[in-house]
């Protein structure tokens, strides 16, 4: 189609895409405060949260600070809810420009990366449900806790994005073998590096600084990073049995023999000298019928 039509096709998916999630957000809005209770959970649990006997106390310093939070939790929601909508219409805009291959490829990857992204977004929220008595002071100490709950959702939902992120990494590493950047020997050469780093990550993204937070997202990736390895060697051997498929034992830099056998030619009559022209002292306008450009 030309550019147009693309963009036309564009507008109109977003749309699409755009309808279904306001759909999904009033859907989300008439439950917020359900959800907002479940994420309240972790910190209502504590001791320290109930004081006087009251119930979870959570404050909130501006008049429209919690309006605002149900709309962030009612937008969560929609996009969560809409999400078949809207990864069909962004695939059936790219998926006519694939290959066969590519297509199968991508199918795979939407297939892994959800409950790879659920798995990290619910142990984010078993992280914090352990790493909030470890942060906030308790009940006999002078320093009260009185958390702001925009605060509190946002660096919830932030750090439940965050956990989610991390455990796609290993399927990003399995994707630059699939398309040949990065070979399995090398993904293996590296693993050492690889657990250093991730440990690392770990420590800085985890709000805890006890090493339990910091572990219980470690050990998900290396494991998964490990996965990733398996992934890339029986990938590697498929391509090796396809190209000696193909190519027999020849190496990459070897070159191939060619099976070429040249037939005989038989005895050809001799080209003779060729005839001088005549002189023609004809006008130059009949002269050029004659002759080539050239001559």
């Amino acid at each position: 189609m030309p550019l147009m039509e693309h963009l036309r096709e564009l507008r109109s998916r977003l749309f699409k895409s755009a309808l279904a999630i306001l759909v999904g957000f009033i859907i989300g809005y008439a439950a917020h405060k359900q959800v907002i209770q479940f994420l309240t959970e972790p910190y209502c649990s504590l001791d320290l949260a109930h004081r006087s006997g009251k119930d979870c106390d959570l404050i909130t310093y501006q008049v429209t600070s919690y309006f605002v939070v149900g709309l962030k939790v009612a937008l969560y929601i929609g996009l969560v809810l809409a999400c078949p909508v809207w990864l069909y219409q962004l695939w059936a805009f790219i998926a006519p420009g694939l290959h066969r291959n590519e297509r199968s490829w991508a199918y795979g990857f939407v297939g892994v990366a959800v409950p790879l992204f659920a798995g990290g977004v619910i142990l984010a929220y078993l992280v914090v449900s352990r790493g909030l008595a470890f942060l906030l002071p308790g009940m006999g100490e002078q320093v009260r806790a009185m958390l702001d709950v925009s605060g509190y959702l946002d660096f919830l939902t932030k750090l439940m994005v965050v956990f989610g992120l991390a455990l796609e990494f290993p399927l990003v590493l399995a994707l630059l073998n699939a398309a040949g950047i990065l070979s399995a020997q090398r993904l293996l050469g590296w693993w050492r590096i690889a657990i250093f780093l991730m440990f690392v990550i770990s420590a800085f993204v985890t709000p805890t600084p006890d090493p339990f937070g910091m572990t219980a997202l470690a050990i998900p990736m290396v494991v998964l990073y490990f996965g990733a390895v398996a992934f890339a060697f029986a990938n590697d051997r498929r391509k090796e049995r396809k190209r000696a498929a193909e190519y027999g034992d020849i190496g990459d830099d070897e070159a191939s023999e060619l099976q070429y056998s040249a037939d005989p030619v038989d005895d050809l009559e001799p080209i003779g000298a060729p005839e001088p022209i005549e002189d023609d002292d004809a006008p130059r306008s009949r002269r050029r019928n004659r002759y080539d450009d050239t001559t």
